[in-house]
């Protein structure tokens, strides 16, 4: 780790992000910006993001560990609490976030979130909806979507 005006706290949550990866995901460190993460998570077994690879953006600002990370999906996924934009709706970006949670918290934390989707807190209402009066179609569309954009390949 070659950035020396990085804080310590980001070294080192880097360092075990890469020693020690979470089971499903992979977070890697930009050669070009030590901030911005390329971040892969698999979708879990048993949900409907099941076999697919979903790419994320993660930017630790210039605040953190004060202010949350920002993360987003690049993979396209079909899921009540993510955008078109990739956008996320999970409550530690937002008004729960701690300094005491960590990048790989978030993560983790993601990953629940394709576990168990909340149609109750939506970011995107059109799903959220479909997922409310139809969860068995929703959860198709979930897993099509999956196929067609997060094949991995």
């Amino acid at each position: 780790m070659a950035n020396s005006n990085l804080p310590r706290r980001i070294i080192k949550e880097t360092q075990r992000l890469l020693s020690e990866p979470a089971p499903g995901i992979s977070a890697s460190p930009s050669e070009d910006n030590m901030r911005y993460f390329n971040v892969m998570i698999l979708g879990p077994t048993q949900s409907p993001y099941e076999g697919g690879v979903f790419k994320l953006e993660l930017f630790l600002p210039e605040e953190y560990p004060m202010a949350a990370p920002k993360v987003r999906f690049l993979t396209k996924i079909y899921h009540p609490n993510i955008d078109k934009l990739g956008r996320i709706c999970l409550d530690i970006l937002k008004d729960k976030w701690s300094p005491a949670l960590q990048i790989r918290t978030v993560l983790l934390s993601i990953q629940a979130l394709l576990s168990a989707p909340n149609p109750d807190d939506p970011l995107s209402e059109n799903i959220a909806k479909h997922w409310k009066t139809n969860e068995a179609e929703a959860v198709e569309t979930a897993k099509e979507w999956t196929r067609l954009y997060a094949s991995g390949a």
